[in-house]
């Protein structure tokens, strides 16, 4: 049997192949992440006669550098298995030390899959990377979203500090659609009252009228906002929200997609308290798929909500905090899902109340909720089937 393991890299990867004994058949080689590169390592395995057949190939998952190899070495039919770097780290101190380079690194690697000591992350279907690729990018985009309405915020805390009492949200459509037109308290007051409360009467449906106009126009005339540069600010603040206005409908068509994708993968995942159709997507293509996990407590730990014990000699410490391992996006929809689901389900809710009453900290209370709810995902995506709220005795 043959090892091979793959140092993977933006540009260039470095291999090397062991036997069965833990010996290097050659030095190890680099080849570069393309076809090229990849014909090269294939001639490498011929020479020594190494197939589909006898050899177990490793790499790491190094950000997303490894898909085109592993895509590319799967046609082939090679048993192909992706480790987490945390546990190729204990091995790599064992061989190396304190040392590093890439072609020790692959020689740990063919090492990991020679002794088998390892967990391997499976490709997942086309449909959950898809599903996948999309959720990630609604999340960059609500990200990008709130930039921006941070940066208008601190514009108008600028040039106009006291607009954010005039509306309930800066962000509404009536108060969006003001500030475009009108972004500076100047702009404001050469309009006359008349016009501006046809205008802001129109962007509300006739929700405010000449009192809201009015209250404007004072808040204008006393506003204590910086009076220089006025047209750079007011140009900044309408590109702004014409960029917030163009991501928030990129985000509309984008959740439709995502939702159609949900429903076709998976029916089940929405039953859970918390939980709607851009969480459950996040949650279902980040866990991919369950029989991964042979326990509720290792879903915990791949999102990163189990708690990291601080221990030395006879000190145990108190205060310990989630290890945030794992998947940041799949903790942040299973922590958000918490969030809701600790006020909406009997029995999420009593368990969050309790922890409250002994005196815990809320974001203490929403992890352990987050926790539980862990367990009830798992059971949920293993049964493939609704989730069950249980009543209150």
């Amino acid at each position: 049997m043959f090892y091979i393991g793959i140092d993977i890299a933006k540009h260039k990867h470095e291999a090397s192949i062991i036997d069965s004994d833990g010996k290097l058949l050659c030095e190890s080689i680099s080849f570069s992440n393309t076809q090229k590169g990849c014909e090269k390592l294939l001639a490498l395995m011929q020479k020594f006669t190494v197939t589909a057949d006898n050899c177990i190939i490793g790499m790491e998952a190094t950000g997303h550098y490894w898909l085109s190899v592993y895509s590319y070495l799967l046609e082939f039919g090679y048993n192909l298995n992706v480790i987490n770097p945390i546990q190729s780290d204990s091995f790599r101190k064992m061989y190396i030390r304190q040392t590093k380079n890439d072609s020790k690194d692959s020689f740990v690697i063919a090492q990991i899959m020679r002794f088998g000591q390892f967990s391997s992350t499976s490709l997942s279907s086309e449909n959950i990377m898809a599903l996948r690729q999309l959720s990630r990018y609604r999340l960059f985009l609500v990200d990008e979203c709130s930039d921006y309405k941070r940066k208008v915020i601190c514009l108008l805390d600028q040039v106009f500090p006291e607009y954010s009492k005039l509306f309930s949200d800066t962000f509404g459509v009536t108060s969006s659609e003001l500030l475009h037109k009108y972004p500076t308290p100047e702009d404001m007051l050469s309009v006359s009252t008349t016009k501006l409360t046809n205008f802001i009467s129109k962007c509300s449906n006739g929700r405010f009228g000449r009192e809201k106009a009015l209250q404007i126009k004072e808040a204008a005339a006393n506003s204590f906002g910086v009076k220089f540069a006025a047209d750079a600010f007011a140009f900044q603040i309408r590109q702004m929200l014409e960029q917030i206005n163009f991501i928030e409908t990129q985000l509309d068509e984008l959740e439709v997609q995502i939702t159609t994708m949900l429903f076709e993968e998976n029916q089940v995942i929405t039953t859970i308290p918390g939980i709607g159709n851009i969480l459950g997507a996040i949650i279902v293509s980040e866990i991919g798929d369950i029989s991964r996990f042979d326990s509720a407590s290792k879903l915990v730990a791949f999102a990163g909500l189990d708690v990291s014990v601080k221990q030395s000699g006879e000190f145990i410490g108190t205060q310990n905090k989630i290890s945030k391992r794992g998947s940041p996006y799949l903790r942040r929809a299973i922590w958000t899902a918490a969030s809701r689901a600790a006020f909406c389900d009997p029995v999420l809710s009593d368990y969050y109340q309790s922890l409250k009453t002994r005196g815990k900290h809320h974001l203490t209370a929403v992890g352990a909720v987050a926790r539980k709810l862990c367990n009830i995902i798992f059971a949920v995506l293993r049964d493939n089937t609704p989730y069950q709220p249980m009543p209150k005795n």
